[in-house]
Formats: C-alpha cells, sequence, structure tokens
C-alpha cells in the first residue's frame, strides 16, 4: 500500500501536468495544429480511397483524446473552481457586515442556492441594484422549476447567521 507521501507527490505531478496540458492544448496554436491533422487526414482519404482504416484513424485518436481531455479538464476546472472560492471566502471574512455563513455555501443542495439566489437578488432590487442577466435567468429557472413551499431553512440560517453579528 503506498504511503501518503507517494500520493502526494503524484497528486502534485498530475496537477503539474493537467495544468501545463491545459494550458497548451486550450492555446490558438494548439487549436490551428488540430485544425492542420484534421486537414491533412481529409486530403489522405482519396489515396486511401476513404477506407475503414482511415476513417478508424481519425475516430480512435479523437476518442482517445477527448477520453483524456475530460480529466485533465475535470481536474484544472477543480482546482480553479476551489482557488476562487477560497479568494470570495477570505472576502467575506475581511468585510464587515458581510454574511460569513455564506463561507459554506457550495456545500448547500440546489434548492437551497437557488433560494439563497432568489433572496439576494431580492435584496439587491431592493437596493436598486439591477441583477446580472445570465444570473438573474438562473434564478427565474429555478423558481419556475421549484415546486416546494419555503420552509426554515439553511438560508434562513445563514441569513440569521448574519443579522446576529
Amino acid at each position: 500500500m503506498p504511503d501518503s507521501r507517494s500520493n502526494r507527490s503524484m497528486s502534485e505531478s498530475f496537477r503539474r501536468f493537467a495544468q501545463a496540458t491545459s494550458a497548451a492544448l486550450g492555446s490558438a496554436w494548439a487549436f490551428w495544429a488540430a485544425v492542420l491533422i484534421v486537414a491533412v487526414w481529409a486530403m489522405l482519404g482519396p489515396y486511401f480511397d476513404y477506407s475503414d482504416a482511415w476513417q478508424l484513424i481519425i475516430n480512435t485518436g479523437t476518442t482517445i483524446g477527448t477520453f483524456l481531455m475530460v480529466f485533465i479538464l475535470q481536474n484544472t476546472q477543480i482546482r480553479e473552481t476551489k482557488a476562487v472560492n477560497v479568494k470570495l471566502d477570505e472576502l467575506l471574512r475581511a468585510i464587515e457586515g458581510a454574511r460569513t455563513g455564506l463561507v459554506n455555501v457550495d456545500t448547500l443542495p440546489d434548492e437551497e442556492l437557488d433560494r439563497l439566489c432568489r433572496e439576494l437578488q431580492r435584496l439587491g432590487r431592493a437596493e436598486g441594484l439591477t441583477p446580472l442577466t445570465a444570473r438573474n435567468a438562473e434564478c427565474a429557472v429555478a423558481e419556475r422549476t421549484s415546486s416546494t413551499t419555503p420552509t426554515r431553512s439553511a438560508t434562513a440560517a445563514v441569513a440569521e447567521g448574519a443579522e446576529s453579528r
């Protein structure tokens, strides 16, 4: 059984690999290289009489590439989301009067997040602020799809915690 030091080393190695790969494959150069590969493959079609083997090359390559990129992109997204959440949590902690109970908002069920979203929009409108269009649409969809009646919830607990500060 591997020890925790080797697990950390493997995780760190994968993190560095995923970060570098994501940055490289997300570049304009990588896009144009992919376009060139597809163009060369398409031009070779007549030479190989559009055979099954010719089709299999691009199908297999793209399938394997897509499969591996799912893990790399997921790792990168999780890491970036954690970093943004840490930064936002620090801002909540540092700002006087902020609801520090929102630090763990990512652990709330979707219904509670939707309720909190609507509540914050309501508070913003009361102060004359207009919500962003995309966020407004997300909350509006959540409001239409919510079929339960509101009860005391984690959102209420967060609000009560902020009032008691």
